[in-house]
């Protein structure tokens, strides 16, 4: 469920380019000394690779995967989606990849009919279609219904209230003022909060049904032109997307959806059990240009043109949602996989995978990144039939049902767990890689020190210098000592399965711009060829990253995490923790103990970085390396806990999650800090205690990798 656009930031400007050589006289890499976790002679022969790698990806082709697999609405269940996959799968096979298609039946009923009116000075039933945009023919393909995700089957009638983003504390300022949506059916803007979280708090307040829509002030004519004179959501556009607040397929948590699986009852699932159903900017409109009574808090007023009201009335509304749910409620639907096998350590894994599936076309979200996935496949794969062939395998996959809720990755990960708890080495993952030119990345600390190395090798497309030069220059990171900052993994996309549950390290990156087309019909590859990544440079650029991350790691004699790096990050979220304890008039000095772990996991850190450098001046012995790596993959895995969050089982990591009452925000620490903010000290103080002896693991984790590789001695 991509939960946002990625690493969105302002766009300078679009330059129409053709297709140009990768590299120039004022663009070539700059030399790196050894690189981290290579022998000085591996260094330098993994240097010649990644250059080669990210010599061939190539946006002639890359554009030619985009508009075959933007070429219709494609969403999970669907014969459209199937297409994808063989689509995938041939241009696989065609690399001489080892190829797999996993298969899974799982609960994901599709909406047939939408339907929602408006009564008041008269009856009006609403337009909820896109209209078709001319010269974009695929916005003319018939379309997936107006409804979100798992929205409930039924009709909901009642009074109309506006509760401006939805969150709790919307709710908290309309209890304020006397306002209940009990029996009402209530309208939200998209925005601020996952609009499950959106769905959650309406029925739980015992709203009759939701409407969503995407004001014009958060990514419409108020932020610029729109589609197709401009990159913005036209008033007529609609945002689709999930409300299952989990992972996975809704009736088998926890476990993989397979044939044999047994499937909870619907009641017991956190699917909701109202209809919702997302609305266009100008539908909205229709609705709340007659809606009085209470009149709007400050901050609440949005970019349609009248005054916001809250109401409740004197306008009633209607909508009625229905779905296959009864017929054919559970879909299959498939994950691909392209596998390159690893010549020396073969049950050791890095992914990069995407998710394949759209709410429509999908050319940002995420063609770009199954374009980004197949390109770097072809990189790596052309090496290999050289007999380059990576050290450890790299599985390119794409997954399918992401839009749901995670769903494809997360049966695979539920299935594959054992496998990847013993060998998952990393997971690169691609959600919108490419619909502009400004690049973002993300994921655990251990792995940013990588990308930033390996960014600082890539070409800008423009000819501005290194990708990494542009990052620094865009993000005004001007200190010499200082990094453009990162995204934490607090979930939302297809690594939660991986580090979010499992505790593998993740990276992820992408180039973004002014966008409006986010889950809309407008998805399309016009508008990419348009708007988002003319000449499809960007897309080529995010699989040369691709390539050359997933070489580097599976190709490092010692795993190149850098826990330094990550326990200064955590360290950085400490005084955040004392804060919430004084908040709550707690002594902040409970947070001593954990402080003094991470203090010992930075120590133990910083002395197995030099023991690495030293004993890698010469090769290591296999088994040596073995050794070291297996305590090193567990180092992240101590990091999680078998139970999971409080409430939450699913998600084990200790360290990011994303917030239960918005989604969309990442929680450091999540368990701490729902006790904190739960004001209960006594589960505040277990949590601090479990998290320090967790890192304390983490700890002995790297003591047993220093003490693997000085056997070397």
């Amino acid at each position: 469920m991509t939960l946002l656009p990625k690493f969105s930031v302002p766009l300078a400007g679009v330059l129409l380019i053709a297709a140009a050589p990768l590299l120039s006289a004022q663009s070539a890499p700059r030399p790196l000394d050894r690189l981290p976790g290579f022998s000085p002679a591996n260094s330098t022969q993994q240097q010649r690779l990644e250059r080669e790698a990210i010599g061939t990806p190539n946006s002639v082709r890359a554009q030619a995967h985009a508009k075959a697999l933007s070429a219709e609405p494609h969403v999970a269940g669907t014969e459209a989606q199937a297409r994808t996959r063989d689509y995938v799968i041939n241009e696989m096979k065609r690399m001489g990849l080892r190829t797999e298609v996993r298969a899974y039946d799982v609960w994901l009923p599709h909406a047939t009919s939408v339907r929602a009116w408006r009564f008041g000075r008269d009856t009006l039933e609403l337009a909820l279609q896109e209209p078709p945009i001319p010269g974009d023919e695929t916005t003319a393909m018939p379309q997936y219904p107006t409804v979100n995700g798992y929205s409930a089957a039924g009709t909901a009638e009642g009074e109309l209230v506006f509760v401006n983003f939805g969150l709790i504390e919307d709710y908290a300022v309309l209890d304020s003022l006397g306002v209940s949506v009990k029996g009402k059916v209530v309208l939200a803007r998209y925005g601020r909060s996952f609009r499950g979280i959106k769905a959650r708090e309406a029925e739980k307040r015992g709203a009759l049904g939701l409407f969503i829509y995407t004001d014009p002030l958060d990514d419409g004519f108020a932020r610029g032109d729109v589609y197709p004179e401009g990159p913005m959501r036209p008033i007529t556009g609609v945002q689709r997307g999930s409300v299952f607040n989990g992972q996975g397929d809704p009736t088998t948590p926890g476990y993989a959806s397979t044939k044999t699986a047994v499937r909870v009852p619907l009641e017991q699932t956190a699917v909701p059990r109202i209809p919702v159903v997302p609305l266009s900017a100008q539908n909205a409109e229709l609705l709340m240009r007659d809606l009085r009574g209470t009149d709007i808090p400050a901050g609440w007023q949005g970019g349609l043109p009248l005054r916001y009201h809250i109401g409740a009335g004197p306008v009633r509304v209607k909508l009625t949602v229905e779905t296959d749910a009864d017929t054919h409620g559970v879909k299959t639907i498939w994950n691909t996989l392209g596998i390159l096998p690893g010549s020396e350590f073969p049950d050791e894994y890095i992914y990069i995978g995407s998710h394949r599936d759209g709410w429509g076309a999908g050319a940002a979200d995420n063609v770009s990144g199954t374009v980004s996935v197949l390109e770097a496949a072809q990189a790596l794969s052309e090496l290999a039939k050289r007999g380059e062939r990576p050290r450890r395998s790299i599985v390119f996959a794409t997954w399918d049902a992401e839009e749901w809720g995670l769903v494809g990755s997360t049966e695979y990960v539920e299935d594959d767990s054992l496998k990847l708890l013993r060998g998952g080495v990393a997971y690169l993952n691609q959600d919108v890689a490419a619909q502009g030119p400004s690049f973002g990345a993300g994921g655990s600390p251990s792995l940013r020190s990588t990308l930033r190395s390996v960014v600082s090798q890539i070409p800008d497309p423009r000819g501005r210098g290194m990708v990494y030069d542009v990052w620094r220059l865009n993000t005004g990171t001007t200190r010499a000592d200082a990094e453009p900052a990162m995204g934490d993994p607090g979930g939302g996309s297809d690594f939660a399965g991986f580090y979010n549950h499992l505790g593998i390290p993740h990276a992820d990156w992408g180039f973004s711009g002014p966008a409006g087309v986010y889950h809309s019909a407008y998805d399309t590859f016009e508008w990419m060829r348009t708007w988002g990544d003319p000449g499809f440079l960007f897309h080529a650029t995010a699989a040369r990253i691709g390539a050359a991350m997933a070489l580097r790691l599976a190709n490092a004699d010692v795993h190149p995490y850098d826990y330094v790096e990550f326990a200064r990050t955590m360290k950085g979220y400490v005084p955040l923790v004392s804060r919430g304890l004084a908040r709550n008039g707690w002594d902040s000095a409970l947070v001593q103990p954990l402080a003094h772990a991470i203090d010992s996991m930075q120590a133990a850190a910083e002395r197995f970085a030099v023991s690495r450098d030293a004993q890698l001046a010469v090769m290591l012995p296999k088994a040596v390396r073995e050794q070291t790596n297996a305590a090193l993959r567990s180092v992240e895995r101590s990091l999680t806990r078998p139970q999971g969050l409080l409430g939450r089982p699913w998600w084990r990591s200790l360290i990011y999650a994303a917030d239960v009452d918005n989604g969309y925000a990442t929680m450091s620490f999540p368990g701490v800090n729902e006790a904190v903010r739960a004001r209960d000290a006594a589960r505040a103080q277990s949590e601090i205690d479990d998290l320090a002896k967790a890192f304390a693991a983490a700890t002995k984790a790297l003591v047993d990798a220093r003490s693997a590789i000085m056997r070397a001695n």
